[in-house]
């Protein structure tokens, strides 16, 4: 009989024991910006008793979403005044804690407060935003690289609920989306731009400047990338409007209307939450409070409101708050109200609308493994398969008010509740 190598041996079940496509989740949507883990193997079910590999107490609450990278976990939380950031081990053991800046304020009672804004990394720093416009970068051992304020630097935030859009971080560039007042360039009270993500410097601003009127001046929804190999480039989403910017110069390439027509119809409170969603050749771009979703052709240039570059609309049903996923040639829908819609990538029809769990949704979902995960603020974790028939997995319930979204690296789904930080891992 041929003997394998003891050596070899020891390889192969320490190789086993981890995905063989194990990724690390350096944004608050992930390795590819669109919610989606190529991992394999991870668990579907889990109870406070049940595939808990740890769960670590935090110091306060908040719906920022951890990233995690190689053996570290990085999350921002509140401690009473103080706005922190807090690296673990994927041990469950804290490695150091910065204060970013001071001065919390609560939005909407339970809903958001000033630890809103997920931290970023690439492996090599972490980054930092925190609601009141304070802004850090460190290395991964905790040493402070920069630091300023943002309203220092692009003038004061006019927000009703807080800014808490969080950064995009692309090919050593940080691009930030302050969408909090009226787009005037002289005020800049709305304004895209690009810094050096090792400097802290400025490369580019650009004022951001729509016809949005009232509470709509105001956007709750982060900025995200289009990066299909070929062509990439920023997306922004609020003040009626979805705007794609050259990453160069934040030149406008392409911006869509009519997610809030003007006139006697207008919505004055139609803020956008929810961020777009995009895949090979297509955006979706949802808006809010029932309101319409769009899908537009991304290979196109100008002003795409009512053109051909709009390739469907579905009239109603937006998620709200969750943003959307596109897989499979299905656009995945998790509404605020818990109902899962799955539409048609190509024609917008309707697959099916089913309701998974009778709770508010604020987290975004996130799919691994032919599996979706959608979060509830109660703390339940709704597992569905992917595709076109509706088929409930599991609904998991830690027990414990949870509004960030679910990460996945090396095995483990990192769920951040208000109370704490678990590991679910087989």
């Amino acid at each position: 009989m041929l003997r394998m190598p003891i050596v070899l041996l020891m390889t192969l079940v320490a190789f086993g024991s981890v995905p063989l496509r194990a990724e690390n989740w350096g944004s608050w949507r992930g390795p590819r910006s669109n919610g989606i883990s190529a991992e394999k193997g991870l668990p579907t079910t889990w109870s406070p008793e049940e595939n808990v590999a740890w769960r670590t107490e935090l110091p306060g609450p908040s719906g920022a979403t951890p990233v995690v990278w190689g053996e570290q976990i990085f999350l921002t939380s509140v401690d009473e005044a103080d706005l922190l950031l807090i690296c673990f081990g994927t041990n469950g053991k804290e490695q150091w804690r910065r204060k970013i800046g001071e001065g919390n304020q609560n939005a909407r009672g339970d809903e958001g407060n000033s630890a809103s804004p997920s931290p970023l990394t690439d492996g090599k720093h972490v980054w930092s935003l925190m609601g009141t416009g304070d802004f850090a970068c460190f290395t991964l051992s905790g040493d402070l690289v920069w630091e300023f304020n943002l309203q220092d630097r692009f003038g004061k935030f006019n927000i009703q609920f807080g800014m808490s859009s969080t950064p995009v971080y692309h090919d050593g560039r940080l691009y930030l989306q302050l969408i909090h007042g009226d787009g005037n360039p002289a005020t800049e009270e709305a304004v895209v731009a690009a810094i050096d993500a090792v400097t802290g410097e400025d490369i580019w601003r650009s004022a951001r400047v729509t016809g949005a009127a009232k509470e709509n001046e105001h956007s709750y929804s982060s900025p995200m990338l289009y990066d299909d190999g070929e062509t990439a480039f920023l997306l922004t989403h609020g003040g009626d409007y979805t705007i794609a910017h050259e990453l160069d110069s934040g030149k406008e390439r392409w911006r869509l209307g009519g997610l809030n027509p003007q006139g006697a119809a207008y919505h004055p409170t139609l803020r956008f939450v929810a961020s777009p969603a995009a895949a090979k050749g297509i955006v979706i771009c949802p808006t809010a409070k029932n309101g319409p979703v769009f899908a537009v052709s991304s290979f196109v240039t100008g002003d795409l409101t009512g053109s051909s570059a709009v390739k469907w609309v579905r009239e109603m049903n937006t998620p709200d708050v969750p943003s959307p996923i596109i897989d499979g040639g299905l656009v995945y829908l998790c509404r605020e109200n818990g109902f899962m819609l799955v539409l048609d990538q190509e024609t917008g029809e309707e697959v099916y609308m089913e309701r998974t769990h009778s709770h508010r949704h604020r987290a975004s979902p996130i799919l691994a493994d032919g599996h979706l995960y959608l979060t509830a603020r109660d703390g339940t974790v709704s597992v569905l398969k992917t595709g076109r028939k509706f088929e409930m997995v599991a609904q998991n319930k830690l027990g414990e008010s949870m509004s960030s979204s679910p990460v996945v690296s090396s095995g483990t789904i990192y769920l951040r509740t208000f109370d704490a930080l678990w590991a679910i891992r087989k």
